[in-house]
């Protein structure tokens, strides 16, 4: 990864967020980097989320400049009124450097925000050295693809931004996860400039099968939101759409493209070390693309607290709610 360019923490993100009503922290100092934003913990008040952060400059910043940053940014979580501080570093040395920096206790998240593996290939290579590191059956479903007739472009048309909406709540609804809401794209596509962020489609016999958002930011293409249709599944849509925004991303630049969460068993990479779980389907299917890449591994999520009996209280309340579901 390259440290210092992670899009979640990007001014670009954190305006964003400010236009959607969200109360946020803008704090970049030294090379630290940790913007963030309050949301809202029911009966129990409010936390500070950090998103793929803090960054630290660790070239740069001695150990008593992680402190003065660390204690400057419990100073703006707790003006405004926060809990706890949930956290996603990088890796595990800057975790403990922000344990060495932290005058308190920082304990495990409940869950991740974030997912805890990301998968990311090099684009460097010319396009016939990266079809050739594919899987043989991912390749296939990329000619499969283009011999149906499938359509695929990039658009900011607003018939598009609709059938991209639609796909999304289709697919939370398989998947039976909560989407993001249609305003939030809406401001998404409003905020976001073409040059940075691209609707691409994929059509077949004039009906949208797959909608994705693609990122253009410091040299990485990001695969960010993505929604298809269950219906003419046999035309393998989503893997030339892949390929396609691929091809786009090196066209601009791009050394490397970001499929975003993947989740495999352990350390080793390869399709035989999938977990059995639900992100089965889709971790294959973005492997495929380069099996023998490693998968990036992130430490996860980390709270901390700010308030300790607060914080008990929301674990307690947590367990509760599990217990009546």
């Amino acid at each position: 990864m390259n440290t210092g360019k992670e899009f979640l923490q990007s001014e670009e993100w954190i305006l964003f967020q400010s236009t959607t009503r969200k109360d946020v922290i803008r704090f970049f100092q030294d090379g630290f980097s940790a913007n963030g934003i309050i949301h809202p913990a029911s009966l129990i008040g409010k936390y500070l989320y950090v998103p793929r952060g803090p960054i630290l400059n660790n070239d740069q910043s001695p150990k008593s400049n992680h402190q003065k940053n660390i204690e400057e940014l419990v100073k703006q979580a707790e003006e405004k009124n926060a809990k706890w501080i949930r956290i996603e570093p990088e890796n595990d040395d800057d975790l403990e450097k922000i344990r060495e920096s932290f005058n308190g206790k920082i304990v495990r998240a409940p869950h991740d925000v974030q997912p805890k593996e990301i998968f990311v290939i090099d684009i460097t290579k010319d396009e016939e050295s990266i079809l050739a590191q594919m899987k043989s059956k991912t390749r296939y479903n990329i000619r499969l693809a283009e011999k149906h007739g499938v359509k695929t472009f990039a658009t900011r048309e607003e018939k598009y931004k609709q059938a991209f909406f639609d796909l999304i709540e289709a697919t939370a609804d398989r998947k039976e996860i909560s989407p993001h809401s249609r305003s939030y794209y809406e401001k998404f596509f409003e905020i976001f400039p073409e040059e940075m962020c691209q609707l691409f489609v994929a059509e077949h016999e004039n009906k949208v099968l797959v909608a994705n958002i693609l990122i253009i930011f410091e040299g990485r293409a990001i695969y960010l939101h993505g929604g298809s249709s269950s219906e003419h599944r046999d035309v393998m849509a989503p893997y030339l759409l892949q390929w396609k925004q691929i091809q786009y991303a090196k066209e601009r630049g791009c050394v490397e493209y970001d499929f975003g969460g993947v989740k495999m068993m352990n350390q080793e990479s390869g399709i035989k070390n999938l977990e059995k779980n639900n992100w089965e389907g889709i971790t294959r299917f973005k492997i495929g693309f380069s099996p023998e890449t490693e998968r990036i591994v992130f430490p996860g999520a980390y709270d901390m607290i700010l308030d300790p009996m607060m914080y008990r209280a929301y674990i307690f309340i947590r367990a509760l709610r599990k217990i009546f579901k």
